[in-house]
């Protein structure tokens, strides 16, 4: 079945948002998992994404516009997908090495500029390599970069759908 790219979008945008829905409702509400600098980063690299696709479902393009929502798209996710496995990195440190805590999101960003915030967020800390929940071995950011890779993977496809 080719499915035109509105749909591919539409399914795109839908399970991005699904992932944001079930990491707010599933770990944040009912499990109190309190997210972390990087968990923020990755929520907003996912929001990016699911933006991206309702952007390209509303827009409806032509083959021209296909392909730059799909490049789009996909650079996005790996973005998201880079602060994943900097995540899943901080979170498989040796206890020695695991960085101090640092300040949170809200301070972070409410108190320094955008280009020191930044490397700050990216940094992680202490709190960022604490495994709270796994599935099968896999812990939160994993999911999310197999989420993320998930998304990328089918904004490029888009690029050889010949609808």
């Amino acid at each position: 079945m080719n499915l035109s790219p509105r749909a591919i979008f539409l399914f795109g945008f839908i399970a991005s948002i699904s992932m944001i829905a079930f990491a707010i409702s599933y770990f944040q509400l009912y499990k109190a998992f309190e997210p972390c600098p990087l968990c923020i980063l990755q929520r907003i690299g996912m929001f990016s994404v699911a933006a991206v696709f309702l952007i390209a479902t509303l827009h409806n393009p032509k083959r021209t516009g296909v392909i730059i929502y799909s490049l789009l798209g996909f650079v996005v996710a790996l973005a998201g997908g880079a602060v994943s496995v900097r995540h899943l990195w901080l979170q498989n440190l040796p206890e020695d090495a695991i960085p101090e805590c640092s300040p949170g999101y809200d301070y972070i960003v409410d108190n320094f500029p955008l280009m020191d915030a930044i490397p700050l967020l990216l940094n992680g800390s202490g709190e960022c390599s604490e495994t709270l929940w796994s599935l099968f071995g896999i812990s939160i950011p994993g999911w999310t970069l197999v989420g993320f890779l998930f998304l990328g993977l089918l904004s490029l496809s888009q690029l050889w759908n010949k609808r």
